[in-house]
C-alpha cells in the first residue's frame, strides 16, 4: 500500500473482516516460515526473482501490519462494548505475533537470497568444488 493512499478507516461494525484478515495472514505467514525453513538447507532451489517476491510481499505486510494496530486503536476510543473489548485484544495480540513471524520471514528472505542459484551460478568451479566436498563430510566426532 503506497503512503500517498489516504487511509479508508473502518466503522467497528467491520471487525469481524479485520480480524480475518489479521488472522488469516498469520496462518500464510506461518505456513510461508514453514517452507522457507525447509528451503535453508536448499536455498539454490530458489531463484532472486522468488526471494525479491517474497521480500516485497512481506514489507508490504509490515505496513498493513501497523495500519491494523491503528485500526484497532481508533476502535478502543469508539467505546466498544466488553464482547468487542475482548475481541480486540485478541486482534491485537493476533497482529504482534504476525509483526513477529513476518520479521521472521523477511530475515530468512535475506539469508536464504546469499544461496540463490543465481549466486551459485556466479561461483568459479575452482571455489564451488571444495565447498561441495566439505558439505558432503561426515560431521567427525571428537
Amino acid at each position: 500500500m503506497p503512503h500517498s493512499d489516504p487511509v479508508n478507516w473502518q466503522p467497528i461494525g467491520q471487525m469481524p473482516l479485520i480480524a480475518s484478515m489479521i488472522d488469516g495472514a498469520l496462518d500464510d505467514t506461518r505456513a510461508h516460515i514453514k517452507t522457507l525453513t525447509r528451503a535453508r538447507t536448499r536455498p539454490h532451489v530458489l531463484d532472486d526473482a522468488t526471494v525479491d517476491r517474497i521480500d516485497q510481499v512481506h514489507t508490504e505486510q509490515l505496513e498493513f501490519v501497523d495500519l491494523y494496530a491503528r485500526q484497532i486503536g481508533r476502535w478502543r476510543t469508539e467505546r466498544p462494548s466488553v464482547d468487542q473489548m475482548r475481541e480486540l485484544d485478541r486482534m491485537e495480540e493476533q497482529n504482534r505475533r504476525l509483526r513477529a513471524v513476518t520479521v521472521d520471514v523477511l530475515a530468512l528472505a535475506r539469508e536464504l537470497r546469499k544461496g540463490t542459484i543465481e549466486r551459485v551460478l556466479r561461483i568459479s568451479d575452482a571455489e564451488l568444488g571444495p565447498r561441495a566436498l566439505l558439505a558432503s563430510r561426515p560431521a567427525s566426532r571428537c
